[in-house]
């Protein structure tokens, strides 16, 4: 079992810390499923294409703001694994800067152990919703620049 990489924001850093921990892939589904249980509700107005992960089997949505310069996602799962792994990411993301977001490498991942744990397409899928949030995110940051008019 591997170290989280030391520059992880904090949260992150515990969420691959918890992960890791649970060295059955039985039990890191348990906590799948724990943190998909605490997903706020995402409103329907916002599954729209625009917010829909490319690249998934399940249908999946992010929306993301910036508010005082960090970024505040929000998303939705139709499958139960699927949304645990969107709540993780929304967990340990939330409250970042984009450009914090941006840096980010997906090598977290790697050291959850989850990627061994999930099939071949659920593991493709947390790296496409990973970087769909990266692009969402510096799509916020652009959006939130003044005008130069």
């Amino acid at each position: 079992m591997s170290n989280p990489p030391t520059s992880l924001p904090l949260a992150l850093k515990r969420l691959v810390q918890r992960f890791q921990q649970a060295s059955d892939p039985k039990r890191k589904y348990e906590h799948l499923l724990w943190l998909a249980k605490w997903l706020p509700e995402f409103p329907a107005s916002a599954k729209v294409a625009a917010n829909k992960v490319p690249g998934c089997v399940s249908q999946v949505y992010i929306t993301a703001i910036l508010k005082d310069g960090n970024v505040t996602f929000q998303g939705d799962s139709d499958a139960q694994i699927t949304k645990g792994l969107v709540a993780l990411l929304i967990e340990g993301l939330n409250g970042l800067s984009p450009l914090e977001i941006q840096q980010l490498t997906p090598d977290f991942i790697k050291a959850t152990g989850l990627d061994i744990s999930l099939t071949p397409s659920r593991s493709n899928g947390f790296y496409n919703i990973f970087q769909f949030m990266q692009r969402k995110a510096t799509v916020c940051q652009f959006v939130a620049l003044p005008s130069l008019n």
